[in-house]
């Protein structure tokens, strides 16, 4: 099987100079995407991606390209996040390689047409669907997560024969230059395309009209996105941000508990789409709760969490200004709280006496603060979250299965998790979506493919049926109808269901 075309050495060099590490941020413009995406559609329809083998090509040189440039991508997201090498590699390098080698391996499958149940007309047909793939997509990725939230999707458009666009968040700006530079050495050049566009720009990008959107990132943007998508009748996929709220019952493991919640709210200084917002406490484990909590910071980050190898930075100064800002004007710190400027640093930080009314609550937190408020029973709790919007995940820690159990059914979420937290959002064979205002389509394994999918409705009948079909033309007699009315009644009764045509 042949690889990707390589380009030539002139473009290269071209795209070397342009694309070092710590070089100013060069952003692709629209007059230039007009190319980028005329190129893709031409390669589009001439056929190039529908293959089997050419997908599996292309899925196939972006695991190289992982595996290739690990410590590259180390190193960029060190810079832009100050993010943990074990971080890097597990949750951003695994995570899209497993994505890519399930896709691999279950291809052939996802590609095979799909039979549908028959019924008395069609007992001779072939009744199936098809999935084709939408042509052109755009895939705009988040700075939370810039690899794993560009490629895993960019992995279920390759599986499902689409030519792509990718633009990946201008602010982990090492991390979008090198896609930049090495998605063009890895795939197809015709194909697939690494753009690097601002925030300012997207909107005006997806006027270009892509046959898709797919867009992780904050409801602010996502509802701009999503709004110019409307202008053209674009399809879209969103998955936003919100508040994930996070239930610790008073019959729980509390050391279990508290090491699964510190991991996923400091995890990247914070800075996680689905990392648990606050936490909704039971009142007579309160005090066991956060005694917990600041050991357990201790033992991940140790006594300075600023010079621990394990804990990030903020990904700039606006986003630090902004969680500072909701610190010091929510709650009371009962651990962390320590601020430095210059590096973007702030501690991990537990808040408690939370009122709901306080900015912690009311905005998007991406940053390393967990505020923990106080609840009296299940009740009281299943009644907090459902007066918020739906949130992108919930999570309950308990040991009674009668309380988690309510949990998942009598709230709503774009997911759930039981006793831990974000695997749910990285499991290839669950969805990974959104509801109400944190999103819509979903994300992962075969739910990607059909995300970037046209699900076709195929019958293939002939024509030795039409002594009784010709029953449908005019004109209309009221003995044919009676004769139609008779046979929807015997197929309703052998099938449950009544269709004759």
């Amino acid at each position: 099987m042949s690889g990707p075309p390589s380009p030539s050495p002139s473009r290269w060099f071209k795209a070397l100079r342009r694309t070092r590490l710590g070089e100013p941020y060069l952003r692709t413009y629209p007059v230039e995407c007009v190319d980028l995406l005329r190129r893709a559609r031409i390669a589009f329809q001439a056929g190039r991606t529908l293959t089997e083998g050419f997908r599996l090509a292309q899925l196939e040189a972006l695991v190289r390209m992982l595996e290739e440039h690990e410590c590259d991508f180390v190193d960029a997201l060190g810079r832009d996040l100050h993010k943990p090498r074990f971080e890097t590699v597990v949750f951003e390098l695994i995570t899209v390689k497993n994505e890519a080698l399930h896709a691999i391996s279950n291809l052939k499958k996802w590609m095979q047409p799909q039979s549908v149940e028959k019924n008395l007309s069609t007992t001779l047909d072939v009744c199936q669907v098809i999935s084709e793939p939408l042509g052109v997509v755009f895939i705009m990725g988040t700075w939370c997560s810039p690899i794993q939230m560009c490629l895993v999707p960019l992995v279920g458009a390759i599986a499902a024969g689409n030519c792509a666009l990718i633009s990946p968040s201008e602010y982990t700006v090492h991390t979008a230059e090198l896609l930049y530079r090495l998605i063009p050495f890895y795939l197809d050049n015709e194909c697939f395309h690494a753009i690097q566009a601002g925030v300012s720009d997207l909107p005006e990008m997806v006027e270009l009209k892509f046959d898709h959107v797919f867009f992780t990132g904050n409801r602010e943007e996502g509802s701009r996105i999503a709004m110019t998508a409307a202008r053209t009748l674009t399809p879209v996929t969103l998955i936003l941000g919100g508040k994930n709220p996070c239930y610790v019952d008073q019959h729980c493991d509390i050391t279990t508990t508290v090491q699964r919640i510190t991991w996923a709210r400091f995890y990247n200084a914070g800075q996680s789409l689905t990392a648990p917002s606050y936490i909704l406490c039971h009142a007579d484990v309160k005090a066991r709760l956060v005694q917990a909590l600041k050991c357990c910071l201790m033992q991940f980050y140790g006594p300075d969490p600023r010079e621990s190898r394990s804990f990030g930075r903020m990904v700039n100064l606006e986003i630090f200004h902004r969680t500072r800002d909701m610190l010091w004007r929510s709650g009371k710190v009962v651990s962390g709280g320590k601020v430095t400027e210059a590096e973007k640093y702030i501690a991990p930080t537990v808040l408690t006496d939370v009122a709901e009314s306080d900015p912690i609550m009311q905005q998007d937190v991406f940053g390393p603060v967990l505020p923990i408020l106080t609840v009296n029973d299940v009740d009281e709790a299943i009644a907090f979250i459902n007066k918020q919007d739906k949130p992108l995940c919930v999570y309950a820690y308990s040991t009674n299965n009668k309380v988690i159990s309510r949990l998942m059914s009598e709230t709503s979420s774009g997911s759930f998790c039981s006793n831990d937290c974000t695997l749910q959002s990285l499991m290839v064979a669950l969805p990974f979506s959104g509801v109400g205002t944190c999103g819509m389509g979903s994300l992962h394994g075969r739910y990607s493919f059909d995300t970037f999918s046209h699900r076709k409705a195929c019958l293939l009948r002939g024509t030795r049926f039409e002594c009784v079909t010709y029953l449908r033309y005019p004109p209309y007699e009221d003995h044919t109808l009676s004769l139609m009315t008779w046979a929807c009644t015997l197929s309703q009764k052998s099938q449950g269901w009544c269709q004759i045509m």
